[in-house]
């Protein structure tokens, strides 16, 4: 197809609520700054929020120019490259590796002089998506008649390539970032075209994993303590299951965040008017400010943006003719609808905190670079797909 086209098939409905989101999130973040701590308030988030998200649009520029189908041809190159990084930082724990940054336990991020941290599992995900794509387009045409075998060998793919990554993430420790991994799995093996029993197979494997735990938990803690889960690990659990018990210390974040989104009420108290204070929060509890603040109505904005932005990109997956497009459609919608779904439920107790930031509208460069080189790749995908006469 020729590059002059390609402006004509760009999707501008997408960007569009691209729009709306960074107007969004430069407007939530303002109205948290005023409450966060003193040595917070001398930087302007939200303005270091726009720029992200002008170096963002630079970088879905970036991606779209390349056809997406070079994707596929250096997608193991760019494993290498990501597990390079993320290897970097697992030993970082034993010798002295050069900008790796410790961040409340956890070895998760490169410093730069000049540019801030960089968290190399955010760009994983992408490469993930990529590689699992390559793997289940390159399968599907190679056993176009799908059996039994055939479904076990790809799915026995899949976590090969799936589980040297989530060691790495493992060890840092970080298990949000797990979380995330799995959830791209779990979308990407629901649209490979596996049977459902093989599906349920695996589904009642992992119930089963979970029973074990917490029967190891309830029957030999120590095993369960020294081998399976850290102490600082479970006492967030304790916090998100008893959080009025434990709010002077696990708890206290979530109990902050159900007092504002509780007194935010239908219209909320007005911008920057807050009378629960929430530990930063301009990042992970975001959702928590705005619901605040703007109550109700204002939560139900930022649900709404979502729920079209996934829309439409479950659109431009199904119109794709091409089946590797549409798995890495299928792996951006996977890791963005989870991560709104875990952010979101994490400030109202319906999951655990894992600090995962809200998508789009939580400030944070190296994730807001992630999520726009995902719009980059869905947009890709669309401004090459053909239109027929009889579609």
């Amino acid at each position: 197809m020729n590059k002059e086209n390609i402006p004509q098939k760009i999707d501008y409905t997408l960007l569009f609520i691209l729009f709306l989101m960074a107007i969004v999130s430069a407007i939530a973040i303002q109205s948290a700054q005023p409450f966060l701590p003193d040595k917070l308030k001398i930087i302007n988030f939200a303005a270091k929020q726009l720029q992200w998200y002008v170096i963002g649009i630079v970088a879905v520029i970036g991606t779209m120019v390349i056809d997406f189908d070079r994707f596929k041809m250096i997608s193991w190159y760019l494993y290498g490259f990501g597990m390079f990084l993320l290897s970097g930082l697992f030993l970082a724990k034993y010798v002295n590796i050069p900008y790796a940054e410790t961040i409340k336990g956890a070895t998760a991020w490169y410093s730069f002089p000049g540019i801030g941290n960089f968290q190399p599992s955010e760009l994983m995900k992408i490469i993930m998506i990529i590689v699992l794509s390559k793997i289940i387009a390159d399968h599907r045409e190679k056993y176009a008649v799908n059996e039994v075998k055939d479904d076990l060998l790809l799915i026995g793919k899949i976590i090969l390539a799936s589980l040297p990554p989530m060691f790495l993430l493992y060890k840092q420790p970080d298990m949000g970032m797990i979380m995330v991994f799995m959830s791209i799995i779990a979308t990407m093996i629901l649209v490979a075209g596996i049977k459902w029993r093989i599906i349920l197979s695996v589904l009642f494997t992992a119930i089963f994993t979970v029973s074990l735990g917490v029967f190891l938990y309830f029957n030999f803690p120590e095993f369960f303590f020294k081998y399976i889960i850290e102490d600082y690990q479970m006492n967030r659990f304790y916090g998100w299951l008893t959080p009025w018990a434990t709010q002077s210390n696990e708890g206290h974040q979530l109990v902050r965040s159900m007092l504002a989104i509780g007194s935010g009420q239908l219209h909320g108290k007005g911008f920057q008017q807050s009378e629960v204070t929430i530990p930063e929060g301009h990042t992970d509890f975001i959702f928590a400010v705005i619901a605040e603040q703007f109550g109700f109505v204002g939560a139900s904005v930022i649900v709404s943006l979502f729920f079209l932005l996934i829309y439409r990109m479950i659109h431009i997956a199904l119109e794709s003719h091409d089946p590797y497009g549409s798995y890495l459609c299928a792996g951006v919608i996977g890791m963005i609808t989870f991560q709104v779904f875990q952010n979101v439920g994490m400030t109202i107790q319906i999951l655990p905190i894992t600090g995962l930031p809200l998508p789009f509208i939580s400030y944070g460069g190296s994730s807001l670079a992630t999520y726009m080189i995902a719009i980059g790749i869905v947009l890709n995908v669309r401004s090459r797909t053909k239109k027929f006469m009889f579609d």
